[in-house]
């Protein structure tokens, strides 16, 4: 993981922990996770926030596998976000998950509620590898995360399915075995449980 130098303390976090902070017209600084909280809660008078740096985590999925989490927490004015995620080379990838509490609210307990989400998610499997690929189960529900394919040359949706990217093709391929059913397709915010 890239190393990169927070701006206000000249600490080296990793790439993942820094946050560009300014605007087009003043320029933009790289502050770690940290500082970036420190910021916020003295531009929102909020007294007493502690930024809290968690430990990675390892889950089990429903099917046994193994899964990586790291933590991030933000401070951004009247709310806090708890964000779990998986890595790859290039950054978050995977499973993604988010919390959202006050200010006030004790770090470690938005922790526990956001890993108590995490597990449920991790012990339900939604897709199987059958003779023609990946198929959806037979409980004949899917949830995931969009996000996009920019290696595509037109840029297409893809989906993220118990972890795994699932180009928009696949996905296609996956829901023709449901021809003629009808299905609800419902978005929600990443802090929602689905």
């Amino acid at each position: 993981m890239q190393q990169i130098r927070c701006e206000a303390c000249s600490q080296e976090v990793d790439a993942i922990h820094i946050v560009n902070v300014g605007s087009m017209e003043r320029g933009y600084r790289r502050l770690c996770g940290k500082c970036f909280n420190t910021e916020m809660a003295s531009r929102a008078a909020i007294a007493g926030f502690e930024h809290v740096d968690f430990e990675p985590i390892e889950l089990i999925d429903a099917t046994g596998d193994p899964h990586v989490f790291h933590f991030r927490a933000h401070l951004l004015g009247s709310i806090v976000t708890l964000d779990a995620f998986e890595l790859d080379h290039e950054g978050p990838s995977g499973y993604q998950f988010q919390v959202i509490g006050e200010p006030e609210d004790d770090l470690f307990d938005l922790l526990a509620k956001l890993v108590a989400k995490m597990r449920r998610a991790l012990a339900i499997k939604h897709v199987e590898d059958g003779q023609w690929g990946p198929q959806v189960t037979d409980a004949r529900l899917v949830r995931g995360r969009v996000t996009s394919d920019l290696e595509s040359d037109d840029q297409a949706p893809m989906v993220v399915i118990d972890g795994r990217e699932v180009s928009w093709g696949e996905f296609g391929r996956m829901v023709m075995a449901f021809e003629g059913w009808q299905f609800k397709l419902e978005f929600r915010d990443i802090s929602d449980e689905v």
